[in-house]
This record gives C-alpha cells, structure tokens and sequence, in this order.
C-alpha cells in the first residue's frame, strides 16, 4: 500500500467515496517509446471526468527508454532481451505500491508472460482491451459506427506481428486478422522508426495506400497497434481516412486505465 499522502493513498474519514476520493495508484511502464508513454499520459487526462487536480487518476510513471529493442529481439536481429528488464521494472513500480500496471507498447506485450511471474501485480493488457473494444457492441452503437467486423486489419510492428498477440487474441473470438503485404509492413516500419521513433514526425499519409488493402481484403476496421502510430494519427489530417473505422489501441488503453483507477471517463471519450 502506498504510505499516506503517497500518490493513490487514501486519507480522511471520507476517502474512497465519491469525486476526488483516492484512487488506485497506477504504474507506467514507459519509455517503449518515450512520445507514445507522453501521449498516453496526455489521453488518460484528456479522458478522465475531473473538475479539478484531485479527481485525476495517479499516476507513477517509469520512462525506461533503453529497454532493448523488442522487434530485434522478437525477429531473432538481437539478442538483448527485453524480457528480463521489463520484468525487473515491474517489481520496482511494484514495490513503490502499485495497485496495476499498464504497458503503453504493443510489442512489449510479447513479454506480458514475464511481466507476470516478476510480480503478482496485475498488468491490463492493450492487447485484451483493443480486442474488447472490437467485441463490444456500445463500441459499434456509440463511439463508432457500423457492425462488428468478421475481420480486421492491424498496423503494428513487424516484432507484433511476429509475436502473434493480436492474431490469437481475435482468433479466440473468430475475428480474422489481416497483416499487409511486404511493401505495406515496410511502410509501417518505416512511420515507426524512421518517422516517430527518430524524432521526425510523420502521419498516416503514407499508410492510406495500406490502409486501402486491408480493406479491399475485407477489413471491416483497422487497428492501429503500434502506440507510435497513435502518436503519428495525432498529426493526421482529420480528413484523410474518412469512412475508415479506427480503433485505437493507446485510446483503448487509455480508457480501461481511468476506469480500473477507480475514475470515471468523460461523457464525450
């Protein structure tokens, strides 16, 4: 438990009852990349019902930058685990008294397995909320438009794809996943690391091309699972993809995270 004043830590007679009163302490496992983890501090505030500094959801933020690469470790390109350091990452938010953790990097999300046997505190997986996101019916008749896919299409790293965590997770539901073809996936990579990564910018300007595949394929949305994309969308054209479904896997995130802190979402996130 969090010592008292400590950041989550519950105080006064009245704490835990109602707007403002002490939520669940979340720990960040951060820096996979160091934009997306901004990012997805900015969303949790932008979607969380608050009048006023106290009703936000705490937050401790480890930005470890130079965790090794995940999609060469993952591709066989290297063999500096990351693994191992999210691991001990996990048990140094955990000590700090946690209540769960969250991993704004899809690709890390391979080593969830390690993530779970360094402690038993719980980590929410983007993985199971993007998917979640897809399955729910409100999804469809509130945030987005349409019917619930059969397939879709994801935008991720190579080192995702690889892993395979988001084409099982929409399998076990009997949602097809669609990856794109070489020349696409190189222009995936290329926003990620050549554009966000590096410091350069970027938009999905150059992914409407890959965008237009997956549906012609028979993606009924496109998942953006890659948080660099997420923060590659934020510079894109509201009017660039219009008619395509985005489900947004560091929004999803974002979402789940303000609610199991015990917050409320905004009428309008």
């Amino acid at each position: 438990m969090p010592d008292a004043g400590a950041p989550g830590a519950r105080t006064g007679a009245g704490a835990g009852a109602g707007a403002g009163a002490g939520g669940t302490l979340v720990g960040v496992l951060g820096g996979v990349g160091p934009l997306a983890t901004v990012l997805f501090m900015e969303r949790v505030a932008r979607l969380t019902d608050a009048a006023r500094d106290q009703d936000h959801v705490d937050m401790m933020v480890l930005q470890h930058a130079t965790v090794p690469d995940r999609t060469a470790f993952l591709l066989g390109r290297s063999t500096d685990d990351p693994g191992p350091v999210l691991a001990a990452d996990a048990r140094r938010l955990a000590r700090a008294g946690v209540g769960f953790l969250v991993l704004p990097c899809n690709t890390a999300h391979a080593f969830a397995g390690a993530i779970a046997a360094a402690t038993s505190v719980p980590l929410l997986s983007a993985v199971d909320v993007t998917v979640s996101a897809v399955l729910s019916d409100d999804t469809w008749t509130g945030r987005l438009s349409g019917s619930r896919p059969e397939a879709v299409g994801l935008l991720a790293t190579e080192g995702t794809v690889e892993s395979g965590v988001y084409l099982d997770a929409f399998a076990a539901h009997g949602i097809k996943t669609l990856v794109p073809d070489v020349a696409g996936q190189a222009a995936v990579t290329s926003l990620v690391y050549d554009g966000v990564k590096a410091g350069r910018g970027g938009d999905l300007t150059t992914l409407e091309g890959v965008v237009g595949d997956l549906r012609l394929r028979g993606a009924g949305a496109i998942v953006l699972g890659c948080t660099e994309l997420s923060v590659a969308a934020e510079a894109t054209p509201g009017d660039l993809l219009p008619g395509v479904v985005l489900v947004d896997a560091l929004d999803e995130l974002a979402r789940a995270t303000v609610l199991r802190a015990g917050r409320r979402l905004r009428a309008d996130g």
